[in-house]
């Protein structure tokens, strides 16, 4: 997308997106719960075993990412898989990556 070719009102809708998903990324367990499901599809207490979230912090965690549409559920019998909705925030968390998580030895 060519930021010459978008007028005011779209320039600013995108502005809108963007700065939307960067909040709900702000936070420090939903920055490291999206980076565990950028690895694929996890349950409820997979996440809580990776990530050594408390239950009531996970699901209230979970429930704002669910609400503004960045994971998507799955229900198989009790349990709850969560995996990532918007492929743009992969590639953000691709870049948070590079950019913060160096090679070891690096």
């Amino acid at each position: 997308m060519n930021p010459v070719s978008l007028d005011m009102q779209q320039m600013r809708t995108a502005a809108d997106l963007a700065s939307n998903t960067l909040r709900v990324l702000a936070n420090t367990d939903r920055l490291l719960l999206m980076c565990q499901l950028s690895q694929g599809e996890k349950s409820v207490g997979e996440l809580e075993e990776l990530l050594d979230i408390r239950q009531p912090t996970l699901s209230q965690q979970l429930g704002v990412l669910r609400t503004e549409g960045l994971v998507n559920t799955r229900r198989d019998g009790k349990r709850i898989f969560y995996s990532v909705a918007d492929q743009r925030v992969l590639q953000i968390l691709a870049t948070l990556y590079q950019l913060y998580c160096p090679a070891p030895g690096a």
